[in-house]
């Protein structure tokens, strides 16, 4: 999944992180009565730097 979003990003995999929870039998879906997905991305435009 990383070397997907890096290539697609154009970034190293060393800049993205991915991570997973539950919701510990909250909600419809803590009661396997349904699924959900959430994506947050944050993107930064940097300054390059001449050394």
């Amino acid at each position: 999944m990383k070397t997907n979003i890096a290539a697609a990003a154009g970034i190293s995999e060393d800049d993205i992180s991915i991570k997973a929870t539950t919701n510990e039998q909250l909600g419809f879906i803590g009661r396997e009565e349904g699924v959900v997905a959430y994506a947050v991305c944050l993107i930064e435009k940097s300054e390059s730097t001449k050394v």
